[in-house]
């Protein structure tokens, strides 16, 4: 993968010094110069890292960094400040535009050349973290299965499921949509959270897919917990007309109307002991059985698969 930054100066100068610093890796870093004026128009590629050299642009370096932070798609993009101006009232204002590194020349070149790195080692990891949610993705998900697994723990894993969400996004649009996978991760860190052991883990799959990792205990009341503030709310994020009838219509690929009953949830349960599953593989497979018998229940419902010996 390319991390391209964009390096704001008159000059080439900084570009020219970053690139002469990373010529072993120019497979993996591009480093490009805009010039102030060209700002709007580059952000619409969204870099990986946005450098400025103060010293050699002609603007208000704070209402410069507030201008990028404004910028929607450009909200978390890093940015580092590189200036000649030691002044500490200085650095702090600019550090208050949400600035996170504010570096004073001269440079030290071997320094910034790890000050960047380690940035965008920082970026990689946590495009393992849901942007949309906050909660770890597959990788960390993986991850933890793993760990429970090579420490012979005795552990369930939920898996949660939307049901009939995709109509709803056909019929209130994917912003609506985005509002009711975040209520459904407030809704399951909630109850997860409130039982007592401290080892829990919540994690986003994907989509309207979560998963949860818990030691043994009460299955059945974390479900109906889970399952009573999920439908008590979801009805919130519906019109009236769809709230009345209890369903939505949306035309399929001919054209014909359809109706799907509202957004319920699905849970399914599997326990897990190390004597009988090795390996994330089995438990999926077997997880996947349990959730294609919790869908196939009409309305919010779990499924529990305890263990047999």
């Amino acid at each position: 993968m390319i991390h391209e930054i964009y390096v704001i100066e008159n000059e080439t100068e900084l570009k020219d010094r970053l690139t002469q610093n990373f010529s072993r890796e120019l497979d993996e870093y591009k480093f490009k110069t805009i010039i102030p004026s060209e700002l709007e128009i580059a952000l619409r590629n969204i870099p990986a890292l946005i450098i400025i050299d103060e010293d050699n642009t002609d603007v208000d370096i704070v209402e410069f960094c507030k201008s990028i932070r404004s910028n929607e798609d450009n909200s978390i993009t890093p940015i580092i400040v590189v200036s000649s101006n030691i002044d500490i009232n200085h650095k702090i204002d600019v550090l208050k535009a949400n600035v996170e590194y504010y570096i004073k020349r001269p440079i030290d070149d071997e320094c910034f050349y790890y000050t960047i790195k380690n940035i965008i080692g920082l970026l990689s990891k946590n495009r393992r973290i849901s942007p949309l949610t906050g909660l770890p993705g597959n990788v960390q998900i993986q991850a933890e299965m793993k760990k429970r697994l090579l420490n012979k723990e005795t552990f369930a894993i939920l898996y949660f499921d939307l049901d009939n969400f995709k109509a709803y996004n056909d019929v209130y649009g994917f912003s609506n949509g985005d509002e009711i996978i975040k209520f459904t991760a407030r809704t399951i860190t909630k109850h997860i959270h409130q039982i007592k052991e401290s080892n829990n883990f919540i994690g986003h799959i994907g989509g309207d897919d979560f998963v949860a990792i818990i030691s043994r205990t009460d299955y059945d009341k974390v479900c109906q917990n889970i399952i009573a503030e999920f439908d008590k709310f979801a009805v919130d994020f519906y019109n009236d007309i769809d709230i009345d009838r209890g369903y939505v219509e949306v035309a399929n690929r001919r054209g014909i109307i359809e109706q799907f009953p509202l957004t319920s949830i699905s849970i399914a349960v599997l326990e897990v002991d190390s004597r009988v599953y090795k390996t994330t593989l089995e438990i999926g497979e077997v997880a996947g059985q349990i959730k294609h018998q919790a869908k196939a229940i009409l309305g919010s419902t779990y499924v529990i698969n305890r263990r047999r010996f």
